[in-house]
């Protein structure tokens, strides 16, 4: 039986491998006819390939394919069941199967027409605005580029935009981005991460036309309204229209507004043709998502194999889950459910919002409060997985534990029933046989066998979750694998590292791991080899490899300003010190605040401000305070004996030895510490990850204590110990911490995971059981013996210092977007949104 497949994208390939791994007798013999030069390529993750150069293509078909590319299919004749090629090529067919997707819209406003002007659809487009762009940078230097349309592509062509050195802005005809995902709240708060990132987001305006400039290309956009924004590159991702041609051109029925008819099978009026992905539509509705493609694609599969064996194919479309969730810029967004739900639909909502950590979470629920009907996640997107899969189930506690975490744990008692992964319509019962039918073991086992979180991969934790407790309860250790990536621990990775010398992340997964790695494995092996002593966190490939702060040794704040954290250790400072930072703070216009930590902070510094800052703080005796890295942050202290009567011993002392000695320390995550002189504990030592109290025969080491949120109270790990015992024993316990905790695990939860607890961590560090004391000690006076400021050793690197600019192409260009008001006799930020047209941003 001859299958013709017209169309090579994602849902095309898809239905092919399917049709492929599921067709063992070989009834099929497949020719898919693609109109790009290149073969099936991922679509989703476009942007990459701008930003990483990365290699987007899908495994090649089998030899039982026969693939024909760069000659579309122009003509379909029904009654001799063939189509015929732009090249007149004929190929003849039992079955034919329609992928041709669908075609950006482009508004019919005057100018679409000039160069300058592109669609982000193809690599080729792709590779037309890098070029563009980077003739724009030498010709028209400071030219913005706009992009049309603030929904999930545009916003994702807008960071490719930025990526390439443009000063980007984003029109959207609606009130807010992502209209279709998210509500006014959730839009709101994704606009203020987006313009705080040095973007310029013009919501609920349209666009009346483009106009030219003196070169013939595009100059400038216009707004409904009289506005105007410079532009020298603009880009269309305001929808799609599906490509039906080929069905009009047969005679067969599409809707009013396009795409191709067909029933819950996908098969046109024509019982040899059907039609999957973006050019058909199925119950009225033309589907934008890979999900509910990909379900097509397995839907027609399933048809088609039914059709050889004379049996009907049991396998139907009914629909598709639009949940989804994408990190925009480093912003985890995500939507699943119904998100717009209201009380016409007897539905109540639970809304929590943290303006200051850009946080906003909303769960749509019956109104009873029990059962999940939808929500809406921006800036905090790691309860989506199993949120999404509670979507018309009961919650296993009430919405305020849901949205602060509560159902993370679950995943072995979800309901069969729970939709886990939606882009291949896996249930959590379909994977649990999987695992135990199979007898799967690791999670590339399970994702090949059921092709849960094979796709857009944000199903992977809880699919992860559910081959746990299936392996726990079958006796089996459970794998504790970083990522998808590598089949190892953290603390894997680090020994992996540590003993074969690995310098670079490139090396470590092409030995041993896979793929191109994430956000969660490049920022770990990022901080592992900090920890090893690799150098300087931005030179080469770590540049890459660090978390936001990292970039620009700062901390990013809401408005696109950055504080800057000066070491004051042990909260020791001298009067003219603290007038060098008074006088930073009145010559850049910066708020000052003391912090919890005994250090000042400085607030509000523009991004090509942080070296000159930084010049007058080093040059004064200061150095990095690593605020910005998961790192030591502060020992704070009392004063001790040198000045109070109930002190017992110097606390400042021994805290500035200790701050001095383990700063720069990278780690899982951040350390905080304190030394109090007496056990009146001033310095609030036992709410930290390693506290000192003083005692009349010496020193008492606390370990594990943690403030914030979930406060922990330190636990006593040794007593009296003299000075040097102290210090021994919390080299360590920090290296100890360094070597087994995992990702961004903070020491108070790295014990409690510890098998044995404090008594076990009290036998490896205290009596040595394990032999690797000696070996610890040296590894921390390693650190201490290459220790270098980070911004010393920045200010006298040109190469490092480029990076610290708002725009590439006018290095000495303040953001014009960054605005301040007064505020108690203090600066204070003002978030504009009105258009900025000067520069191209970073």
């Amino acid at each position: 039986m001859r299958l013709v497949v017209v169309g090579h994208g994602p849902t095309g390939h898809r239905l092919v491998e399917a049709l492929r791994e599921r067709d063992g007798a070989g009834a099929w013999r497949v020719t898919v006819i693609g109109e790009e030069t290149r073969p099936a390529y991922d679509r989703v993750a476009l942007t990459s390939y701008l930003t990483e150069d990365a290699d987007l293509s899908y495994p090649a078909h089998d030899e039982g394919v026969t693939l024909l590319t760069g000659d579309p299919v122009v003509a379909i004749d029904r009654g001799e069941r063939t189509v015929r090629t732009a090249s007149g090529r004929v190929v003849g067919y039992d079955a034919l199967v329609l992928a041709t997707g669908s075609t950006p819209f482009v508004p019919p406003v005057p100018g679409r027409d000039l160069p300058g002007v592109f669609v982000y659809r193809t690599i080729d487009d792709l590779d037309a605005i890098r070029a563009h762009c980077r003739d724009l940078t030498t010709s028209r230097p400071g030219a913005g580029g706009v992009v049309v349309g603030g929904g999930l592509l545009g916003l994702e062509a807008a960071r490719a935009l930025q990526g390439l050195g443009v000063d980007t802005h984003v029109v959207e005809v609606a009130p807010w981005l992502m209209p279709r995902q998210l509500d006014e709240g959730g839009g709101a708060m994704l606009r203020r991460h987006i313009e705080a990132l040095g973007m310029t987001v013009h919501a609920g305006t349209p666009m009346a036309g483009l106009e030219a400039g003196e070169d013939g290309g595009v100059a400038r956009v216009a707004l409904a309204g009289g506005a105007s924004v410079d532009a020298g590159v603009v880009v269309f991702s305001a929808g799609i229209r599906p490509r039906d041609e080929l069905a009009r051109g047969c005679g067969l029925p599409v809707g009013e507004r396009g795409g191709i008819v067909v029933d819950d099978t996908c098969r046109t009026e024509d019982p040899a043709i059907w039609a999957v992905g973006e050019c058909a539509l199925v119950n009225g509705q033309v589907y934008g998502l890979v999900a509910p493609c990909f379900s097509m694609a397995e839907v027609v599969a399933d048809q088609l194999l039914a059709a050889v064996s004379r049996q009907d194919g049991r396998a139907r479309f009914e629909g598709a889950d639009l949940s989804t969730k994408l990190k925009l810029m480093g912003v985890d967004v995500a939507s699943f459910g119904d998100p717009f739900a209201g009380p016409d639909q007897g539905a109540l909502d639970v809304t929590y919002t943290d303006p200051v950590a850009g946080v906003y979470k909303k769960l749509i629920v019956s109104d009873d409060a029990r059962t999940l009907i939808g929500g809406v996640l921006v800036g905090d997107a790691s309860a989506y997985p199993t949120l999404r899969a509670y979507v018309g189930a009961e919650l296993p506690g009430s919405p305020e534990q849901a949205l602060f975490g509560g159902t993370e744990a679950a995943g072995g008692d979800l309901p069969g029933g729970t939709q886990i992964c939606n882009c291949n319509n896996v249930t959590a019962d379909a994977i649990r046989c999987a695992i135990r039918e199979e007898n799967l073991t690791d999670l590339g086992a399970v994702k090949s066998c059921t092709r849960a979180g094979a796709t857009c991969g944000s199903c992977v934790p809880l699919v992860k979750k559910i081959l746990d407790a299936e392996l726990t309860a079958a006796g089996i250790e459970v794998s504790r694998a970083l990522c998808e990536h590598f089949d190892y621990s953290r603390a894997e990775l680090f020994d992996i590292v540590r003993v074969r010398g690995i310098t670079t992340f490139t090396e470590l997964i092409a030995e041993h791991g896979r793929g191109r790695g994430c956000d969660i494995c490049k920022p770990v092996v990022a901080s592992i080899l900090a920890s090893l002593g690799n150098g300087h966190i931005l030179d080469g490939e770590q540049a890459a490899l660090q978390d936001t702060n990292d970039h620009f040794l700062a901390n990013l704040q809401k408005n696109g300003t950055y504080s800057v954290v000066p070491r004051i250790p042990g909260g020791e400072i001298t009067p003219e010190k603290l007038i060098v930072i008074g006088e930073v703070a009145r010559d850049f216009g910066l708020y000052t605040k003391i912090t919890g930590g005994q250090r000042i902070d400085l607030f509000g510094a523009r991004v090509e401000q942080l070296p000159r800052i930084w010049k007058r703080l080093v040059d004064a005796g200061f150095e990095s305070g690593h605020a910005y890295g998961k790192a030591l942050r502060t020992v704070k202290s009392c004063v001790g004996s040198t000045w109070c009567r109930y002190g017992v011993q110097d606390s400042v002392g021994m805290a500035i030895r200790l701050e001095l000695r383990y700063r720069g320390l990278r780690a899982p995550h951040k350390l905080k510490s304190a030394v109090s002189g007496c056990s009146r504990e001033c310095a609030e030592a036992q709410g930290k990850d390693f506290g000192v109290i003083a005692t009349d025969k010496g020193w008492n080491l606390y370990v594990c204590g943690n403030g914030g949120m979930r406060p922990r109270h330190a636990d006593l790990l040794a007593t009296d110990l003299d000075d040097e015992g102290l210090v021994r024993l919390i080299d360590r316990f920090l290296m100890f911490y360094i070597r087994t905790a995992d990702r961004l695990q903070r020491t108070a939860t790295w014990l409690e995971s510890l098998d044995g607890g404090l008594d076990y961590l009290r036998e490896v560090i205290v009596d040595d059981r394990l032999g690797i004391c000696a070996e610890l000690e040296a590894a921390m006076d390693r650190h201490v013996g290459s220790y270098s400021d980070e911004w010393r050793d920045t200010l006298e690197d040109p190469d490092r210092l480029s990076r610290f600019v708002s725009f590439v192409n006018a290095p000495d260009v303040p953001d014009p977007s960054i605005v301040f008001e007064s505020e108690r006799e203090q600066i204070k930020p003002v978030l504009v949104t009105g258009p900025r047209l000067e520069v191209a941003s970073r």
